[in-house]
This record gives structure tokens, C-alpha cells and sequence, in this order.
């Protein structure tokens, strides 16, 4: 590791041993200045070298680190004529579902104009500033880095101020022969500005409602709009808010859809009933379980044919302390439940950790076969393969 590497290490373990909210604050302002240098030269090398030290020596150091990235990349303060401005990426996700495509592309005018009406209407605090990202983008497009996240909150909330800026850099779609998404998430990016120490949202205001208040009104207001953009697509909306948690938050909604949609699909497009395929789960990482992907395949066959990936998050994976209670089931159980659910009976659970490959010509995560070998999912040459385009 370098000097800014071990410097991280040492910080973001610091911090995860203090004993009190004052030594935080010193520990976090430290750490927020080492990362504004870090993002600003999209250096994310070093900030991966600590995090890849952490991950192996100190797991307690590895989460404060995650988390002080995430708010160095999400969040910072610019200045304009002297007055200083907290910024925020914010996203407004919208899962959508179908046996069609789910769209992406530029968001027409008239729906970028009603889409920033009722963000100011329902969600942000009175006097926030704000600037649209004019395109409803998929994850594929969204930043892969840190520095990429800080890049997008720079320059949108520059424009919200307006200052001078490009806009933020879109990172390419799928390849032409990833496989079809039939449960995904498209999101609505902006930059959000007010003055250093203000509200920013809605409900932070003291006659401003709950964030359940929020998303009602979103969810009346904005999803007639969002859903015009996704023709062919049932659609749920989420509250819009800051970068990293409403891409959790989608992430574990579209989950159990994603599943869903497979099996309704693939009775379709390869002819085969939930009671004639197998499901295939595999836990994937590198140390430990970060995600759980799904095969498919025929019930006699061990060719993958298709898959959806189940991400985990924060503590779903933990194992519990010897004398508590499980509070629910855990992921594998809940991915096992659902698949009973569509009448898919035959289930593999694989032990271990295997490994997280993508093809590395189209970026398609490659799933396990029964056999526990991870294999890019290949469609029967005589399956209808891919979701026509709604018209």
C-alpha cells in the first residue's frame, strides 16, 4: 500500500474504535479530507488498496471506510459568490417489470420539466436548487467508482448553482448479447443544492410531513410520468433520495421480481413450465458471500439458460450470536421460498463461495450449473430470445 493507503487504514480504524461522538467527528474530518484529495484525482486505487487491507484485518475499519466513501462521493460543499452550498446526489428510483424491453434513453422535456415540479413539490425542502440529468438511466450507466459518483455530484450540483459544467459522463449499456432484464431498475438523477446547514428535504422541515407523506404524494404525482416512460412495463416508484441507499433500496426490491419475471419468461421464450426447470443458487465473492446468483436450467440438462443476480447488503449475511433468535429467513431460504412459490420444485443449493466472473467480451455475470462451474447462460437456439419492443 502507499502513504494515502495506509493512511486510510489508519484513520478509518481510529474511527471505528472511538469511544465517544467528539473523537468521531475529528476521526470523520480527517478521513473526509484524505477522500475530497482521493475523488478529486480519481484515485480510486488507493482508496481500494485500504479497503481490500480492511476487508482481510479489520472488519469493523472496512465498514467505517465504506461508509465515509459513500458520503465523501455522494455529498460535499461548494461554494458560489462567497456562500457555501451542501450538495447531494439524489436518485428517484422506478423498478419496472415485463415480457417486453425496459427502456432507457433521453427523458422528453415536457416530462424533465413535470419530474422537477413535483420533486420540489413533494420531496424537497422550499429553496432547494436543483439540476435533472436528462436521461432515465439503467445501472449499467450509473457510476462504477467512487471518483465516477463524485464526478456526477460535482457537475450536477455545479449546474444546480449555476456554474459551468459538462454533463456527467454515461458508462456504456449491456452488450448486444447479455440476456434479456426482466425486472430492473431505471433511476432519475439529480444534483440538489441549499445553503451550507439547511434542510434539504421535504421532511426535515418542521410543517413538511413524514417520508411516508412524501412518497405517497410522489407515487400519485410522478408515477403517471415515470410509467409513460417505460411503455409495456409495470411499475413501482421508491422515494427519491440520496445516491447509495436508493440503489439499495431498488436493489432489494427488484430481487424477488427479478425471479419472478424469469420463470413467467422463460415458460415463454424456451417452452418450459416452472415444473420443468431447475433452479440452481450459488453464493458468489471473494472472502465472504456478497451476492447470490440464480440458474436455471432444464430439469434433465445441465446447460444454464438463464440467471438473475440477488444481491446482499449490510447485515444480511452475518451470522447470528450463539444465543439469538433468527428474526426471519435468510437470503438462501427467502430465494428457495420464492422459486416454491412459481412452482419451480427442483433446487440446488450449492455450498461454499464461488466466485463473482462476468464474461468479459459482453460484461454478463456468468451463473453456476448444477456441477458448481460458473458458465455464461445461453438460451435454446430454438427459444424466442429476447422480450419484443412494446409498441
Amino acid at each position: 500500500m502507499n502513504r494515502d493507503a495506509s493512511r486510510l487504514v489508519a484513520l478509518a480504524t481510529a474511527l471505528d474504535e472511538s469511544g465517544s461522538r467528539v473523537e468521531d467527528r475529528y476521526w470523520e474530518a480527517e478521513l473526509g479530507r484524505l477522500l475530497a484529495k482521493l475523488l478529486r484525482a480519481s484515485n480510486d486505487a488507493t482508496l481500494e488498496a485500504a479497503l481490500d487491507h480492511l476487508s482481510h484485518h479489520h472488519a469493523g475499519g472496512y465498514e467505517v471506510l465504506i461508509e465515509q466513501a459513500e458520503t465523501a462521493s455522494e455529498s460535499l460543499v461548494l461554494e458560489k459568490d462567497g456562500q457555501r452550498h451542501d450538495v447531494l446526489l439524489l436518485v428517484a428510483p422506478v423498478v419496472a417489470w415485463t415480457r417486453y424491453s425496459i427502456a432507457n434513453g433521453p427523458i422528453p422535456q415536457a416530462a424533465q420539466d413535470t419530474l422537477r415540479a413535483q420533486l420540489h413539490g413533494h420531496v424537497l425542502a422550499e429553496g432547494a436548487q436543483l439540476a435533472l440529468l436528462p436521461t432515465l438511466v439503467s445501472l449499467d450507466q450509473m457510476p462504477r467508482t467512487f471518483s465516477d459518483t463524485w464526478q456526477w455530484l460535482h457537475r450536477l450540483g455545479s449546474q444546480a448553482l449555476g456554474l459551468e459544467a459538462p454533463r456527467p459522463t454515461l458508462q456504456p449499456g449491456p452488450g448486444a448479447d447479455a440476456p434479456p432484464m426482466l425486472a430492473d431498475t431505471r433511476y432519475v438523477v439529480a444534483g440538489v443544492v441549499v445553503p451550507e446547514g439547511a434542510p434539504l428535504f421535504r421532511w426535515q422541515e418542521a410543517s413538511g410531513g413524514s417520508r411516508a407523506d412524501a412518497l405517497a404524494q410522489w407515487i400519485a404525482q410522478a408515477q403517471p410520468t415515470l410509467a409513460g416512460l417505460l411503455p409495456g412495463c409495470g411499475v413501482e416508484c421508491l422515494l427519491p433520495d440520496a445516491y447509495y441507499v436508493s440503489n439499495r433500496d431498488a436493489d432489494r426490491r427488484v430481487r424477488p421480481l427479478a425471479l419472478k419475471a424469469a420463470v413467467a419468461w422463460l415458460e415463454g421464450a424456451a417452452g418450459l413450465a416452472p415444473d420443468q426447470l431447475r433452479a440452481v443458487i450459488g453464493g458468489c465473492g471473494e472472502t465472504r458471500v456478497d451476492e447470490y446468483r440464480i440458474s436455471f436450467t432444464p430439469r434433465n440438462r445441465n446447460d444454464v439458460i438463464y440467471g438473475c443476480v440477488w444481491p446482499v447488503y449490510g447485515r444480511e449475511e452475518e451470522p447470528l450470536p450463539e444465543d439469538a433468535e433468527p428474526t426471519g429467513p435468510d437470503a438462501i431460504e427467502e430465494i428457495a421460498a420464492l422459486l416454491k412459490e412459481q412452482g419451480v420444485a427442483d433446487i440446488r443449493r450449492l455450498p461454499g463461495i464461488l466466485p463473482p466472473d462476468y464474461c468479459e467480451d459482453c460484461g454478463t455475470p456468468y451463473f453456476p450449473n448444477p456441477l458448481g462451474e460458473m458458465t455464461h447462460p445461453e438460451l435454446p437456439e430454438d427459444a424466442n430470445t429476447a422480450p419484443a419492443h412494446f409498441h
